[in-house]
């Protein structure tokens, strides 16, 4: 009998009859097979690549060595090229200091592909490489996950004279210089579209766990890669949070940056477990999920870590005592640790419950290994869902000068928007963290939650106007978008937006939508000197970051939004100095695109006296030192000065 070959996986022709063809040494009677087809195997959704889990003196502690590697997952990028260079990233590992080139890894080398990437190792540039890369890929994946949409780096943007036309520029590609710096340092250069890490000698008298002396790299430590990826995100979502305008703005990039770096702790299982098992389920004690750069704090002044989200118990003082931008920024990072702590204990009371026959307090001695698991994963959870809501508020933030009091207000406006039934008192719990410190919003008459959540604006569009106005934009902005594209729409958006406010708004809704923003749309007799104008008279007005937000709740629920942002300059003068000053107002909008509404309207009135009377005594303090960080003269390199020292 002739087993033939599969129909799909041959083709044939026929033979004359009778005619026989041989395989091998054996004749056989029929048709010869002429061409198998090649069987199509598709791309991997991931690439595993193994990292330090925190960073490498963790490997140097008996208690911790075990769960320090970790393999992640991230997207697979199937034109990934040497360095690695990507889609998002590209790797340049040039060691000025050294004067050296590092060879590029190339991580679709097979022997890398069957192996996870190269094993963690201090001393092998190309590991430092693979690193960088990995751990900034999963913190854009997180990103992209909560907002809906691909990522996008902050434009390129050349200076201009006054008068000449405002360009801007697609930035594909992030810059990582793994060993940029022989300093304590790291940071993101904003006009270099670049993160720059640094390295230096250990401590010598008092360096921890590391060596005396010893070199310490910050491209191996997961939280200050996550964080100084996460600066850079922030800064393509919100472009003009450099501009210190108040003592919050830096502040809340540190803080930021900081509460993305320490939720993806939770990420990894060992190191998760291994904290619930050793705090017995109580993460209010101090634990290495809550701290941030083990190495780097024991390295330069021999304390645990370099910051920790359990530094202090909190009291209604902090806020204002906190000047210092990371240690203002370390009150805002407590409150939102403080938020998750509260959801988590409602998570697993339960638990608790049912491990102790009803009391809810567990006995002395080692908790069993299912509540550990059990404990373990409703803490994951809850940490995905606090990081997630942390990440989309941003799309609900004014579009300049935020204050920790308009990020609280955008925390509980997001979560009501996508998780309208709250049964275990998330809103509250961030309520909470945010009142025990003495963060407090301006404008609002209580705390409680709709009194927190931004409102519509008070002049309505029939949904026939709102449909109009969305058929002239591009929209097809989302997770599987060319990310180019996504730009070039955003961008045109903005400017078809602003031609539909020009020729489509009647006089009386051009007069209730500027008397409601505060915002300038129209030339008119009684505009104010001090807002800029183009040669036609007509206020400049800067619609950016015109993008769709899709978000799906719990349910399953798809709710997709357009979000506008609106900036326009106001040029005053301070009183006291005679200088001009150059202020910026606007507003977010968040457009329901379903149901064809304005939904929410986040104003930062242009031309507020009390604001630019405030962010004028802020100027004058930053002139006289008050302020270190902002340094006028490397005012283009914000991060590196902030971040020198950490």
């Amino acid at each position: 009998m002739v087993t033939r070959a599969p129909r799909l996986l041959v083709k044939a022709k026929p033979t004359p009859k009778g005619t026989n063809f041989n395989i091998g040494k054996t004749s056989f009677p029929g048709t010869a097979p002429t061409l198998a087809e090649t069987l199509q195997i598709p791309a991997p959704l991931t690439r595993r690549l193994r990292v330090f889990a925190f960073d490498p003196v963790l490997g140097l502690r008996v208690d911790t060595e075990s769960m320090n590697e970790t393999t992640m997952e991230i997207p697979w990028e199937p034109n990934l090229q040497p360095g690695p260079v990507g889609e998002y990233l590209e790797v340049v590992d040039v060691d000025p200091a050294s004067s050296a080139c590092y060879a590029p890894v190339d991580l679709n080398h097979p022997h890398l592909l069957a192996s996870d990437g190269l094993d963690p190792a201090e001393g092998i540039p190309q590991f430092h490489q693979q690193m960088v890369y990995a751990v900034a890929m999963t913190t854009i994946g997180r990103f992209e996950q909560a907002l809906g949409r691909t990522a996008l780096w902050a434009p390129y943007i050349p200076a201009t004279k006054f008068g000449q036309n405002f360009r801007s520029y697609y930035v594909q590609r992030l810059r990582i210089y793994p060993h940029a710096l022989r300093e304590a340092n790291a940071f993101y250069s904003p006009p270099k579209k670049s993160l720059l890490f640094g390295y230096f000698q250990a401590n010598q008298d008092n360096a921890g766990d590391n060596l005396p002396g010893g070199l310490v790299f910050t491209c191996l430590s997961h939280d200050v890669v996550a964080h100084e990826t996460t600066h850079a995100l922030l800064d393509g979502l919100h472009r003009y949070y450099q501009e210190q305008t108040n003592a919050d703005i830096a502040a809340f990039h540190e803080a930021f940056a900081d509460i993305v770096a320490l939720f993806q702790h939770f990420t990894i299982p060992a190191a998760l477990k291994h904290t619930i098992a050793e705090t017995r389920g109580d993460l209010k004690r101090d634990n290495l999920l809550a701290q941030l750069a083990q190495q780097f704090g024991q390295a330069s002044n021999g304390s645990q870590a370099l910051r920790s989200a359990l530094a202090t118990p909190p009291k209604a003082t902090d806020y204002t005592e906190a000047t210092e931008p990371h240690d203002r920024g370390a009150v805002l990072l407590a409150a939102v640790f403080q938020a998750f702590l509260e959801i988590y204990d409602a998570r697993v009371s339960d638990l608790k419950r049912l491990a102790t026959g009803g009391t809810g307090v567990l006995p002395p001695g080692d908790i069993p290994l299912d509540l550990v698991n059990r404990m373990a994963r409703e803490a994951s959870n809850a940490a995905s869902h606090v990081l997630t809501t942390c990440i989309r508020a941003l799309d609900y933030c004014p579009p300049v000068d935020l204050t920790f009091g308009d990020y609280l207000r955008a925390l509980i406006t997001a979560d009501m928007h996508v998780e309208p039934e709250d049964d275990l008192n998330y809103r509250t719990a961030f309520i909470s963290g945010f009142r025990a410190r003495g963060i407090f919003p301006g404008g609002v008459r209580n705390l409680s939650e709709e009194n927190l959540r931004w409102q519509p604006p008070s002049f309505t569009f029939n949904p026939e106007r709102i449909r109009q106005m969305l058929g002239a934009l591009n929209l097809t902005w989302n997770l599987s978008s060319d990310r180019k594209q996504s730009y070039l729409h955003g961008e045109s958006n903005g400017f078809l937006l602003w031609k539909w406010f020009q020729k489509n708004l009647t006089p009386d809704e051009a007069t209730a939508v500027e008397s409601d923003l505060g915002i300038y749309i129209r030339a008119q007799k009684n505009l104010p000197k001090q807002i800029p104008i183009s040669k036609g008279g007509i206020p400049i007005l800067q619609i950016h970051s015109v993008r769709p937000a899709r978000r799906i709740n719990r349910r399953g629920q798809q709710l997709t939004d357009l979000v506008v942002e609106v900036v326009q300059r106001y040029i005053a003068t301070d009183p006291n100095t005679g200088v001009k000053t150059t202020h910026r107002g606007g507003c977010t909008l968040l457009i329901d695109m379903e149901n064809e509404r304005i939904r929410y309207a986040v104003r930062k009135r242009v031309g507020s006296a009390s604001r630019i009377e405030a962010e004028q005594n802020f100027f004058r303090m930053a002139a006289e030192g008050s302020q270190s960080y902002f340094d006028p003269a490397r005012e283009h390199e914000p991060f590196a000065m902030l971040h020198r020292g950490l």
